[in-house]
């Protein structure tokens, strides 16, 4: 399992929403650069990076994106505001490994499923839920569709990797969905299941490795001192030894 550590930017800086509240945001004195060459320089070599303000739509963080894959040479999969052709070009020309699509993939699958063939492999499915029902527009808008149907389908056509969160979890240090996760491992065994959201320790993250999860994503767990940089390497260092 890949551990991710995660940056999610408002304004270029970082912080981190409770529930996806942005009323309820905490910053974090650190740049987003300073944050990815410590994750670099202890060894992880992927990095989650969320653009709140595009996921708003209101504005993005590209400049920050270009400059931290220029500057590190960290796996960046890139999202929030990704809803066009464009947008994902323009992601994935700032340097950006690959990108998360979210809205776009409920409200026009069929241009999603375009852009995969266009660039094939660089999508990863972007699934936030609350109840099972997937959430979109920043975790404000309700679908109507149920989480693992969902995935099931984009797996079958093709988009084999999916971050999944429990949005009632994200921020919130309480402990990820393992059983969510685990029902979606045991109901789609081939799918490349990134779970995100509530990790609060190191054992969090053991437990969702012995599940079978491809990738875990930290981000409050790190910032607020539940789990190292040197315990994330470790483990990753521990399951590949």
């Amino acid at each position: 399992m890949i551990v991710i550590p995660a940056i999610d930017l408002i304004d270029g800086r970082p912080v981190r929403l409770a529930e996806g509240d942005y009323s309820r945001k905490t910053q974090y004195g650190i740049s987003a650069l300073d944050a990815a060459k410590r994750f670099e320089d202890g060894g992880l070599t992927h990095l989650h990076l969320v653009d709140l303000d595009g996921a708003a739509g209101r504005g993005n963080n590209l400049a920050v994106l270009d400059e931290l894959a220029s500057k590190t040479a960290l796996k960046i999969d890139f999202g929030g505001g990704i809803r066009s052709l464009e947008s994902m070009r323009s992601a994935l020309d700032a340097g950006a490994w690959k990108v998360n699509v979210g809205s776009a993939a409920v409200k026009h699958k069929d241009e999603v499923l375009q852009w995969n063939k266009k660039y094939p492999d660089r999508i990863i499915l972007s699934s936030d839920a609350r109840d099972g029902e997937v959430k979109v527009s920043g975790w404000a808008e309700g679908t109507g569709l149920s989480l693992i149907p969902f995935l099931s389908d984009y797996l079958s056509d093709g988009i084999g990797t999916a971050v999944v969160t429990d949005i009632s979890k994200d921020g919130m240090l309480r402990g990820p969905s393992f059983e969510l996760y685990e029902k979606i491992i045991n109901t789609l065994p081939s799918l490349c299941l990134i779970a995100s959201g509530g990790v609060s320790s190191i054992s969090d993250l053991e437990r969702l490795s012995a599940l079978g999860l491809h990738g875990a994503i930290v981000g409050k767990a790190y910032y607020e001192g539940f789990v190292t940089i040197e315990e994330m390497r470790e483990l990753e260092c521990l399951q590949n030894a």
